[in-house]
């Protein structure tokens, strides 16, 4: 077939109008695969490409890992009646005698002292006993301080100690709690577990919440989940303990041909790749190219050595994990690829969907260029 000059013409402007859509650029959701490749290192770029494969999974599995300090775990659980400072005791004194009680009145031989506050320094104070001691000690053991204090006074005191409700052994629960306030250590709840059942668990979901501790100087916390596995998490509390639910901060950014383009938050302790995938409502069917998903991180010197085989390797270093869907293995190694805090999931556009917008936009172009010709002409 002859090509006509007139053809000429036609395929001339067409080339000429392919050319011309390329060069504007057509909108789409992020670079295409050889653009970040061409950002790679070994292109005097600055971030290291890396094929996911097996290796790569173990030594990149590294997650957050809380727990308490043996200065939490070795402590003993207290006396469930151990007074402290701030505790309210009631004393009562029973004397051998009628006429002339030493803390009653004449014929009174039971005296009863009530709401007998432990002071700051754990001290209380009793009439012709003085200042006693209370704090650290038990019921028992307060009991026969006082005694010892009045019996050369009266003869025989027989004397009750009672420990009520106060603000001394008390722990204070807060955030996610079921019911957040400040509790105080009794017989059944002198551990960190049955004290949060006292509260009444938590509000938040318990796959992602973080129990938080201080002491004094001192902070660890753990996975609720793990606070429920392993009995030796289970710390005993202790006076002033401060409690705290979190809900895991942990989050990854979502961009490019995926379901939705957000910061998604952790749903669970552990995220694989294929999870955060399918949390974002899995690739986008007509735009997304299986064969490009990529992991962005920035990786410690530790792991980015290690995974590189670079020794030389200094500070941390950027890498591109890459996911190839179609391979033989491409899902299981999605599935064991675990994703970190502050990840970006970027999935490429495939290049057909280039093309069909360069075809849209040049059919576009030249239906326009017709409607313009044909108005001309029916103007003339």
């Amino acid at each position: 077939m002859r090509i006509t000059g007139k053809n000429t013409v036609k395929a001339v402007a067409l080339l000429a109008t392919v050319a011309m859509v390329a060069s504007c650029g057509l909108p789409r959701s992020g670079p295409n695969k050889r653009e970040i490749y061409r950002g790679s290192v070994e292109k005097r770029g600055d971030a290291h490409i890396v094929t996911v494969t097996p290796a790569v999974s173990r030594v990149t599995a590294v997650q957050p890992s809380f727990g308490f300090s043996d200065a939490f775990q070795n402590a003993g659980l207290m006396g469930s009646d151990t007074i402290s400072a701030g505790d309210t005791l009631g004393v009562t004194v029973f004397e051998n005698v009628k006429d002339d009680p030493l803390l009653g009145n004449t014929g009174q031989r039971v005296s009863a002292l009530s709401e007998i506050q432990v002071d700051g320094q754990g001290f209380i104070y009793i009439p012709y006993a003085g200042r006693i001691k209370a704090a650290g000690q038990t019921p028992e053991g307060l009991r026969q301080a006082i005694t010892r204090q009045l019996e050369d006074q009266t003869p025989d005191p027989q004397i009750t100690v009672t420990r009520l409700a106060g603000n001394g052994a008390t722990v204070s629960i807060s955030g996610g709690a079921g019911a957040n306030g400040v509790y105080p250590i009794e017989a059944p709840t002198r551990t960190l577990a049955t004290m949060l059942a006292r509260s009444g668990g938590v509000a938040i979901d318990p796959g992602i919440a973080i129990v938080r501790v201080t002491r004094g100087s001192q902070t660890g916390k753990i996975w609720l989940k793990d606070l429920y596995e392993n009995p030796a998490l289970d710390i005993a509390l202790r006076p002033g303990d401060k409690i705290v639910i979190e809900e895991d901060s942990r989050s990854f950014i979502a961009l490019g041909a995926t379901g939705a383009q957000n910061l998604v938050p952790f749903a669970t302790e552990t995220l694989s790749a294929l999870e955060a995938i399918a949390t974002v409502g899995g690739l986008a069917t007509q735009s997304a190219d299986p064969t490009g998903v990529f992991i962005l991180r920035d990786e410690s010197e530790a792991i980015a050595r290690a995974v590189l085989g670079r020794p030389d390797l200094v500070g941390d270093q950027r890498i591109v994990y890459v996911l190839d869907l179609t391979e033989t293995t491409g899902l299981f190694e999605a599935r064991d690829f675990q994703v970190r805090d502050g990840d970006t999931l970027y999935v490429t556009e495939a290049p057909f969907v280039q093309w069909q917008k360069t075809l849209g936009a040049i059919t576009g172009t030249t239906g326009a260029a017709s409607n313009l010709a044909n108005a001309a002409n029916s103007g003339n």
